[in-house]
């Protein structure tokens, strides 16, 4: 469907963000993307290169680069991905300024439709410490048990923020659960005969085809305020049954609701229902 919304999607060039930005542009939206490194050759939409560190440059991308007008909407995907890949220090330093200065440069250029990638790491992963129940869900408090994961958390919190100031504000916290292209799932079959090897996440994964259409969504919607909201797909990774997995790795938390076949345990209910999120793609498709 053709638009006229121009959008900024930070991160491009990662692996979620690919997904997105092709998405975005196959659903007409014009796509100004950024990262510090360009996407592959043919990537759609146009490119940027932008230190999100630096608000003056935030502030440049989104109010129109080149003499470009101003963008609609953004899309902030950019971060160090995960616990670990840099020291603690670094992804601090990297990602929670990088968040502030997308959220503060919106609400200069007047922007007030904003997706932003939260994690699945919030809900307490890897759960050495069990959760308070499962399906975990967004009811609960974030219980961070990382640096990577607490600047998540921080970023949820300044979003909360920024949409108090300006009550006309929206922003979309997405947490994300384990990003996955077509191609990893021939790694899946070697986690069958070993519960605890992917228990750190409660054996959940997005597709990135099904997080791309979740932002799509997330921006479409029409709230105001700030809303965060578990993104994974509809399954495990497993082929077992969901409540023989909780029942072996996790005896003593307690079960909300009887669980369905191999249904995720990262409840994806609330994006159902407020987004009308609906995962199209399972692992097992490509088995």
């Amino acid at each position: 469907m053709a638009t006229t919304q121009r959008v900024v999607v930070t991160g491009a060039s990662g692996k979620l963000g690919q997904f997105v930005v092709e998405h975005l542009v196959d659903s007409g939206y014009h796509v100004v993307s950024t990262d510090r490194v360009a996407p592959p050759p043919g990537s759609p939409g146009d490119f940027t290169v932008a230190d999100l560190t630096d608000l003056g440059q935030v502030i440049e991308l989104l109010s129109g680069v080149d003499e470009g007008r101003a963008a609609d909407a953004v899309v902030h995907l950019s971060a160090i991905p995960a616990p670990g890949l840099a020291t603690n220090a670094a992804t601090f330093r990297n990602n929670v300024p990088s968040t502030y200065n997308v959220l503060r440069a919106a609400q200069v250029v007047g922007i007030r439709n904003v997706v932003t990638a939260s994690s699945e790491t919030v809900l307490g992963l890897p759960f050495d410490v069990p959760p308070p129940y499962l399906p975990v869900d967004e009811e609960y408090d974030v219980l961070p048990q990382s640096t990577y994961s607490l600047g998540k958390s921080l970023e949820e919190e300044m979003a909360k923020h920024f949409t108090r100031w300006d009550p006309e504000l929206k922003v979309v916290a997405l947490r994300f659960s384990n990003v996955m292209r077509p191609e990893d799932y021939a790694r899946f079959p070697s986690w069958q005969d070993d519960a605890q090897a992917r228990r750190w996440n409660l054996w959940g994964y997005i597709d990135g085809r099904d997080g791309a259409q979740a932002v799509r969504r997330a921006l479409e919607a029409e709230f105001t305020g700030f809303e965060a909201f578990v993104i994974a797909n509809e399954d495990t990774v497993m082929r077992r049954s969901s409540a023989d997995l909780a029942a072996e790795v996790f005896p003593d938390v307690p079960v909300k609701r009887p669980l369905v076949g191999r249904e995720t345990l990262l409840s994806i209910d609330k994006a159902r229902r407020m987004l009308g999120y609906a995962p199209a793609h399972t692992w097992q498709d490509h088995i």
